[in-house]
Order: structure tokens, then sequence, then C-alpha cells
């Protein structure tokens, strides 16, 4: 571990202990924060915490498992996985922007073969790594081999066979299939030093981004400062200190002034900081039920498992069609989130990709009459049946996420208006996943690309749950990842979500029922100036720093 050499105050372990015991105080009944003692309060650790000290520091709270694991290894998990980001300390051949295009960072150009099989990379020959080694293009190549050999690995890299330095300054790709999605992960993947890069390298990352990693004090803080040879603009914040913390710590560290920006969520935002404003950021953080299209007893191949799958309630198509029509996602939004959300039709609205057609207007007494134009009549009791079968059905949910508890809860108390019971209950991911395709449940998704659109909804995706199988939706998907120019992809995924004839439109085959997308919140002290957001994916964590050297106060 380094130790900071800058003037810049960070935050002690002292304090950070005292925030900690601050946020266990705040709920008690929760129960406090295990393994700190209660400090002795000080005038001096308190001016030093203060903003006013620096302007050129932030603060930043995050929760803490938002802390990553085995360290800052683009190898193993940093920048990638579940809850993608940029990675701060290595640089990354290409960026994202706001509107979701591309801008170049280390690569200068790049293109792709007729036959949508090699991407070439032309890099810049001005970077260089924070030990003062220049970055050639074999350490371009080195980090994606190094992925795709590394067991541990997140960053889905499957559809590259080989990358290969051609040049001192160019690299090529060399895929199994065509699949431009991977522009998009490439977009977070942080280029890894071939001579510095050993089994310490997640606690000693060395990089050429816009920072380097100064101190890192596992289960509390870690430091950023600024990269002296980083060869793009001088970030405008030079020290980034992130402390990992439960919400209600999150929330008394605000309330205390002792940092810049807190994460929050709908359960706290009303709880209104002196000298802080509520920040809400869009996202494409989405919530949704995956509804089995196929008959219980049936079985799905999914990654090489084979799994139970069927449902023979939610097969239904009507059933479908209806519970999509009848839900009022205002209403669900309202009731669980306090309003700070937006209504969800799919895995990725306002993206490029996305479709209008999954745009669905709440009409409860449209959808009784699609449940009677599909047979369904009232039991003596009010549920709705069909032949044998009872309009009843099971709604899981990762425990213990209260956000997804109460949607779930509203959701049924809602579809009972219709006469569907669905009984909501809370498990464990090793409980839930043997059940992934033949009950309904409730996902948490988004992704600022357009994978899980195609993974989704593609027959062959590891994630069509709702155990969907099209060969027009397959095609309109593998015309969509072999375009050359990404542009040329969208008008592709939006026919695969719906042609004119077939489609997973609410009015089409319905295997989902899309409900909110998730404002991510925080508090932001006053002055400071938080840079345009890009649409955060699913996950609360480091999307909001993604852009930090162009925050300002």
């Amino acid at each position: 571990m380094q130790s900071s050499t800058s003037s810049s105050p960070a935050l002690s372990r002292r304090a950070f202990a005292k925030l900690a015991m601050a946020g266990g105080g705040a709920l008690a009944l929760g129960g406090a924060l295990a393994g700190c003692s209660q400090p002795e309060s000080t005038n001096d650790e308190n001016a030093a915490n203060a903003q006013g000290d620096t302007q050129a520091q932030v603060i930043v709270t995050m929760p803490t498992g938002a802390e990553p694991a085995a360290g800052f290894d683009p190898f193993v998990s940093w920048g990638c996985g579940e809850h993608v980001h940029e990675p701060l300390i290595q640089s990354t051949l290409i960026v994202t922007n706001a509107d979701m295009s591309f801008s170049n960072d280390l690569a200068t150009d790049y293109s792709c073969s007729e036959d949508g099989l090699t991407w070439t990379f032309t890099i810049r020959e001005d970077a260089v790594f924070s030990d003062g080694e220049p970055l050639t293009a074999a350490d371009v190549a080195f980090t994606i081999n190094g992925i795709l050999s590394s067991p541990t690995a997140e960053a889905d890299l499957s559809m590259v066979d080989e990358a290969v330095a051609t040049g001192d300054y160019t690299v090529e790709l060399h895929l199994n299939k065509p699949f431009n999605i991977l522009l998009y992960t490439l977009a977070n993947v942080g280029i890894c030093p071939e001579h510095a890069h050993g089994s310490d390298y997640g606690t000693n990352p060395i990089g050429s981004g816009r920072y380097v990693l100064t101190q890192w004090d596992k289960g509390q803080q870690v430091i950023f400062d600024a990269n002296p040879t980083y060869y793009g603009e001088k970030p405008q914040i030079e020290r980034v200190v992130v402390l990992f913390m439960d919400e209600d710590a999150s929330l008394a560290a605000a309330q205390a002034g002792s940092v810049d920006l807190a994460y929050t969520s709908a359960t706290f935002a009303e709880n209104i900081v002196s000298g802080y404003d509520l920040f809400d950021c869009e996202t494409v953080d989405s919530r949704g039920i995956s509804l089995p299209m196929i008959p219980a007893g049936s079985t799905w191949e999914s990654s090489g498992q084979t799994y139970e799958a069927g449902n023979d309630v939610t097969s239904d198509l009507s059933l479908r069609q209806a519970m999509s029509v009848a839900l009022d996602r205002d209403l669900a939004i309202q009731h669980t989130l306090g309003g700070f959300g937006t209504p969800a039709y799919s895995v990725s609205d306002g993206m490029p990709w996305a479709s209008d057609d999954m745009k669905v207007e709440t009409n409860v007494e449209r959808a009784k009459q699609i449940l009677a134009d599909g047979g369904w009549t009232a039991g003596d009791d009010g549920i709705l049946t069909k032949g044998a079968i009872r309009a009843e059905f099971d709604l899981l949910y990762m425990a213990p996420d209260t956000v997804r508890q109460a949607l779930c809860a509203d959701f049924a108390e809602q579809m009972a208006s219709l006469g569907i019971q669905v009984n909501v209950s809370g498990l464990s991911w090793d409980e839930l996943e043997p059940q992934s395709y033949s009950q309904a449940i409730l996902w948490g998704w988004g992704s600022n690309s357009p994978i899980e659109i195609y993974e989704l909804n593609h027959s062959e995706g590891w994630g069509d749950y709702a155990c969907r199988t099209s060969e027009t939706t397959d095609s309109y998907l593998n015309q969509a990842v072999a375009q050359s120019d990404i542009s040329d992809s969208y008008e592709f995924y939006r026919l695969a979500q719906w042609d004119g004839t077939t489609g997973v439109t609410p009015a089409a085959d319905a295997p989902w029922v899309w409900i909110a997308n998730v404002d991510h919140l925080y508090f932001v002290r006053e002055g400071l100036n938080v840079a345009e957001q890009k649409p955060h994916p699913h996950g609360h964590g480091w999307s909001i720093v993604n852009n930090v050297d162009k925050w300002s106060w």
C-alpha cells in the first residue's frame, strides 16, 4: 500500500470510524456497524474533513458492496461484470459519451473487417503508465488475452479468440463471431502493463488513467490522486476519497457535513440535509418480472446446465398481456420509490436501441377484456380460472432487497383487482437460481450497452428466463451485432422487439412485465458542480464518479 504524499486532507481512520458509528446510531433498531468504537470528537478533525480546506478534493460515499473485493484489477472485476464503470486508474481504448456514442481514449482510430471478425485499433503514442513506462499495443494485447485466460474475469470477452499486437501501436482483436457489443465492453476494460501485472496488482495497480491509487484502507476508504503522467486534460478534482458505508451511515455523514456527495435512496431522500442538494440521476436500472412462457414439466438449457422450466399459469398469453396492460407503473413508483423513478417498459428505456412499441398505457378495463377473451372466468373466491388452471402463481425476489420486496407487494396488490393471486416470497440467490426458468421472478437489470436486450431476448441468451424461442427475433439480434457501424444496429434491435407481426411487446408475446427504472439519488454539497452524467446502469456505486475529473467547485 502506498502512503499519501499530497498535502490535501484525507479522511483519517479515526474520522471514518466516527462516521460509521454515527450511521449505526441513526438506525439503532437495525443494528450498529460492528467492530467500531466511539472515538472522541475534535474540532481539528471536523475542520480537516470540511471541504472548505481544499477546492481540489471531493469525498464521496458508496455502498459497502461497491468496494472491489479483489482490488483494482480488470483481470478480475474492476470496471466490469454486473456493475460496469470506467476504471479511473487505467485507460480504456474508447469511452462512451452521455448519448452513448463513442469517443477515442487510448485509441486514435479503429475499424472492423467486412466479415465482422477482426477489429483493428491504432493507439496513441504518448501514453505512459504511472511508473513511467510507455504503453504499447503489446500491453493492450496482454490485457485482452489475460482477461480471456483468467478464470475469475467478469468482463465478457467470450466473443474474442485472441488479441495480437501487429506493431508497436496497432492491435487486432480476432473474434469467433461478429459481435459489435464488444465495443461497449472495451469502453470499460482498463489496460494493464505487461511488465507490472502480478498477483498483487489489485492492491498496487499501475495504469495510465486519470488517477492513481494512493491509499486503500480495506473495509473503509480508498483515495485516488490525479495522475501526473496522464496524457489527457488535467483533472479539475485532484483528489477523490471514496468511503464505503451502509446507507444509514451515508446519511449520517452528510448530516455531519463530512462528505461532499453521499449516496442515498428514496427511503432517506426526504431527509433534506442543510447545505446539500438532492441530486437525482435517471437510470437504466430496470426492475421487471420474467414470466415463463412454456408449460410446467419442461426443461431449459443455459450455460451448460439443465433447469426445470415452465409454469402452467404464466405460460398463458392472455394473462401475461393483461398484467402488463393493467399495471399502473406510476402508482407503483409512488408507492415504493417515493416517486424517484420512471416507468419501465423494457430493459433499455431511453437508449438508442429502445423501441417505442414497448410502451403501454395503463388500462384496467382493457386488461379485463383480454382475460375474458382468453377464456378466464371468476371462481367462487373471485380468483380467475381457466379450465383446471387457477390464476395464482408465486413471485420471487432476491432477499433482503427491500425495494424489490415493495415492488413485488405492490404488483400483487394491483393484480388482485384483476382476480389474479400473486404470492410474494423473498429467497437467497442459491434458493432462487434453480427456479429461474420455472417461476416468475423480479429482476434488476440495466446497462449502458445493448448486451441485455440481446441476452434477455435471444433464444440462446443467458437471460432468456421467459423461455421464449423465436427464429425471427434471433435473426434480428444476430444482424444487430454483426453491423460494423454501431448506429446501423439500432433498427435491428427495434425490430427484434416488434416488427409489426411478432416480438416481445405487451401486445405480442409479453415475456416480461417491466415496472420501473430506479433513480439513483445523492446528497451533494452546495457549490459542487457534478458534471453531466450518462444514464446510470444497474448498481448504485462507481458510475457516479465516471467523470469526477470534470467536476468542479
